[in-house]
């Protein structure tokens, strides 16, 4: 069986809640990353409040919640000044990384580098710092919390 791909490098131009973060640093933790934009209806009723319970349900030092806010549409109102101020109001407090926009691309750096098809998408890495699950859209509860636990329980 084909080992899971290593996940590649967050491409990003500006961090919230966090110093410059580098996947590497994060290895030995299950890591969510949990990409979504501020004027996602699903992204704000769904997804980011099930991040925020991830991160409140699970020991820090087992699995790592990141936020990654790649804007791939309306630019000119989804400004860093303002994903400051809705992660203050929606008291994000996990470290949370601008996706680094590419002039060559209508799509986000990390966005293109993850093939991500759109927000909410949720990636899994394991605790060697392997892709192992990228979902597109809403996400059950019980399907993360089963997916987090099973890369808890690998050695």
């Amino acid at each position: 069986m084909d080992q899971p791909a290593p996940a590649p490098e967050l491409q990003v131009s500006q961090w919230f809640n966090s110093d410059p973060l580098d996947l590497a640093a994060l290895r030995g933790k299950v890591v969510l990353l949990e990409a979504f934009q501020m004027l996602c209806p699903a992204c704000v009723s769904h997804s980011i409040p099930q991040s925020l319970r991830v991160r409140r349900l699970y020991p820090a030092d087992e699995v790592a919640v990141i936020g990654l806010h790649t804007v791939f549409e309306h630019h000119d109102v989804m400004s860093p000044a303002a994903l400051k101020v809705f992660l203050a109001e929606n008291r994000i407090t996990y470290p949370v990384g601008v996706d680094l926009h590419d002039t060559d691309s209508s799509l986000p750096a990390t966005m293109r580098a993850y093939s991500l098809q759109g927000t909410p998408s949720q990636i899994l890495l394991d605790r060697s710092g392997r892709v192992r699950s990228s979902r597109f859209g809403m996400v059950e509860d019980l399907a993360l919390g089963t997916a987090i636990g099973r890369l808890l329980a690998e050695p």
